[in-house]
């Protein structure tokens, strides 16, 4: 990584003083040659988070845990949470959209839904 922004320095320099074409046709090359060397440290370095948070707890004591991989976790660094879309993420979880209030379980158990037989 260091000899290729080396070389793509000296490079540059060379194309403002007026370098020959080939010179000037490899710093695409090297600009590409670093972007691959980057992506694969990138990679490596996300990897290693991954191991280092599978074992840990995603969620802060008290609020219920995470049910299913898609769920996003609380305190897991962003870049390794499930990217998904917008809506997605901000949708109630399966615990917050089965949560019923008083008012309604009491309104449950004093009016049940009405079973009705129907003569064939």
């Amino acid at each position: 990584m260091l000899t290729g922004t080396r070389e793509l320095i000296q490079l540059r320099t060379a194309k403002v003083a007026g370098g020959s074409s080939t010179k000037l046709t490899r710093i695409h090359d090297v600009r590409k040659g670093i972007a691959k060397v980057l992506t694969v440290i990138n990679a490596n370095q996300r990897a290693q988070l991954r191991l280092f948070y599978k074992g840990k707890k995603c969620v802060q004591p008290g609020t219920p845990p995470c049910a299913s991989p898609l769920t996003t976790c609380r305190y897991l660094p962003l870049d390794l949470r499930s990217k998904q879309t917008r809506a997605i993420r901000r949708r109630l979880t399966k615990h917050e959209s089965s949560l019923v209030t008083e008012k309604q379980k009491k309104k449950n158990i004093h009016f049940p839904q009405r079973k009705y037989a129907v003569k064939a």
